[in-house]
């Protein structure tokens, strides 16, 4: 990574369905880990304190943060907490 991208930092998306999405995102946040870089994590949809959440307390330069609702929106019905 260039050094101009380390200083402005770097966003990552997963989305769709089925599974490997935090896999992937915790996969590349380790990776990003042990080169010293610092990650900020946000899940969505994780009603429960997964271990992926609980382990940010062990490493100092790793943030997650759960934002959202606990349960799926209807996209045909939104709330409108969800607009």
């Amino acid at each position: 990574m260039t050094k101009d991208r380390k200083q402005r930092g770097l966003v990552m998306v997963y989305t769709g369905n089925g599974k490997g999405k935090t896999t992937a995102a915790v996969g590349q946040a380790v990776r990003a880990l042990g080169h010293g870089y610092r990650v900020y994590m946000i899940f969505f949809m994780k009603g429960r304190d997964y271990g992926e959440y609980l382990a940010a307390s062990y490493l100092p330069n790793l943030t997650v943060v759960k934002a959202g609702r606990d349960e799926f929106v209807n996209r045909d019905r939104p709330e409108p907490i969800d607009v």
